[in-house]
């Protein structure tokens, strides 16, 4: 399958790419960026760092060489029950290192892997395994996740599943404990009478035939099949090829070259599913021989106990992530000095989350920018050079953004005026799975749309006004929630707040704010709305605010305005 929208046609003279006017010195724009197989990430480093600990989970560690035999032996095993070239393979899992063994193995052998969110419902796993054509689904033998394949095995939406024991992740201790203590956690899916539609990884762990290599297009083969959040509709798989994701790696080595290899620590908070953990975690952490520190679900006590013990040197997260560990009663006391840097993405960061955690913590907080279509980083501040508040940065290597007329996407704007981003490079996928209309509908050239709002300043910084599906049109006029919640969010009751249009039978739409409040805090509608009339104009003010206890979150922890729209 040819991709014709990933590489960057025209690369315009530097006179006419404001970013290039104040891009960090030590990272080349214009860096020669090569397109090889994604696994060579793991055998380089297995290679180069083979006794450094690969994965660090529930106190379990285990190496690079072992991580690398494992692949290397279950691409063996996958090859014996027939998975071949182009075939889809389901990861339906939380962060632990059986996803990652399989995510190589399944690369190796030149399948695709299909990425499931592990709290989906049993109808949408069964959309995704139809739509996506997945041939087999790998999970482990927890209740919570066994019962949904369970019920996809015996109404035929599942041809045959990989079961993988929880328990053989744990220290000896721990996993003697959860097999008796935590008995009614587990199924026991042999018992399931599922007969040969069941394999468990022993089997194939067991076979002794040698692996066969299997040749590699990077710009052409998938290597992950990443279904979009189907915020505003079915969900659609991004095709993303192997040289996609290893050049977005490459991209964001560029970004950060004072990393040492072998020598970093990296915090696995978010969920591998999600396109931002798969790659600024897993693939990264991988690729200069980090240390990845893996929560398969992130328990706020937990997560802080974590840090202060194993001393995390990067931390990629979301905003509310920050949001939550800054509001913890032990942050005062706790040390994040181990933390070189923190990224955010995956949703805008608020500056008063940016920089009361950056103060309470003593690390940077960078904001970055990507979706699922590409790869996913796209933009991020520079780590050593001129940051500026509120940007979602500028390009990487070999990206261009462009700006474009919502009335007409053909139309380039110039800076200051906020239009469509549309994004060109290397990391942007070739389009979506057996959809070729939505794929047309998503490209304007070999610019992929966004379907954000934003605008570029002189130095080619990016600000992201909002998403065009989040905005509200009241009395004909364009409202965007970003700007609201950023006001709210600076009232000093408020931890999380987010926007959405509500039906107003006079003005069409209306916000109204959703609030959680800081613990010991408390504040009416009327403080909030007295606080924020001289902040905004009257057409933003919410006309509505509710007080909830929490707010809807998605798994990888970002606000959901879906749900709260389906329910208002």
């Amino acid at each position: 399958m040819t991709n014709s929208h990933n590489e960057t046609t025209e690369i315009r003279p530097d006179g006419t790419i404001p970013w290039l006017r104040k891009y960090p010195q030590n990272i080349d724009w214009y860096a020669s960026l090569e397109a090889r197989p994604l696994y060579d990430l793991l055998d380089a480093t297995v290679e180069r760092f083979p006794e450094n600990n690969c994965t660090n989970f529930l106190g379990k560690t285990r190496s690079y060489n072992e991580i690398g035999e494992e692949i290397t032996r279950l691409a063996a095993g996958l090859q014996s029950i027939g998975i071949e070239k182009g075939m889809k393979v389901g990861l339906f899992l939380p962060n632990c290192p059986t996803y990652i063994v399989f995510y190589f193995a399944i690369l190796k052998v030149g399948g695709v892997v299909v990425n499931y969110n592990p709290l989906y419902a049993v109808e949408e796993l069964e959309y995704q395994i139809k739509d996506s054509q997945t041939e087999i689904l790998v999970t482990l033998d927890l209740k919570i996740l066994f019962d949904k394949v369970d019920a996809l095995l015996h109404s035929g939406s599942l041809s045959k599943a990989i079961i993988c024991p929880f328990a053989d992740h744990l220290p000896p201790l721990k996993s003697f404990a959860f097999k008796f203590l935590k008995r009614s956690d587990l199924s026991f899916p042999f018992q399931a009478g599922h007969g040969s539609k069941l394999i468990s990884i022993d089997q194939l762990l067991q076979h002794n035939e040698s692996f066969v290599p299997v040749a590699i297009d990077p710009k052409v083969d998938l290597a992950v099949l990443q279904y979009t959040g189907g915020t505003t509709g079915t969900p659609k798989g991004a095709m993303l090829s192997h040289a996609n994701l290893y050049i977005n790696i490459q991209q964001i080595l560029q970004w950060a070259p004072d990393m040492k290899f072998g020598e970093e620590k990296v915090m696995g908070i978010l969920p591998f599913f999600h396109v931002f953990a798969m790659t600024a975690v897993m693939n990264y952490g991988i690729a200069i021989g980090a240390e990845l520190i893996l929560m398969p679900k992130f328990q706020l006590d937990d997560a802080m106990k974590l840090i202060n013990r194993l001393r995390p040197t990067i931390m990629p997260g979301v905003p509310t992530l920050y949001n939550t560990l800054m509001n913890h009663p032990d942050m005062e006391s706790s040390d994040f000095s181990s933390l070189k840097f923190c990224i955010s993405g995956g949703a805008a960061l608020p500056l008063t989350i940016k920089h009361r955690f950056e103060s309470l913590s003593g690390c940077t907080l960078i904001e970055g920018y990507g979706l699922s279509e590409t790869s996913p980083v796209a933009t991020a501040n520079p780590l050593d050079g001129p940051v500026k508040e509120g940007s979602i940065g500028i390009p990487c290597p070999r990206t261009i953004l462009s700006i474009r007329s919502l009335e007409n996407p053909e139309s380039e704007l110039p800076p200051g005026e906020s239009g469509e981003i549309c994004i060109s490079g290397p990391q942007v996928m070739s389009g979506y799975w057996n959809k070729p209309e939505q794929t047309k509908d998503a490209f304007v050239g070999e610019f992929f749309r966004t379907g954000d709002v934003g605008y570029m300043d002189d130095d080619g910084f990016i600000f992201i006004v909002d998403r065009i599906k989040d905005l509200i049109i009241t009395s004909g006029f364009n409202v965007y929630p970003r700007r609201i919640e950023d006001v709210i969010y600076q009232h000093p009751a408020v931890e999380e707040v987010t926007v959405i249009g509500i039906p107003d039978e006079h003005r069409g739409e209306v916000p109204k704010a959703f609030v959680k409040l800081r613990a010991g805090q408390s504040a009416n509608a009327k403080d909030i709305l007295t606080f924020v009339e001289p902040k905004l104009s009257k057409i933003e003010w919410p006309t509505e605010i509710e007080f909830r206890d929490e707010l809807p979150k998605t798994m990888v922890g970002k606000l959901s305005k879906k749900e709260l729209r389906e329910k208002s």
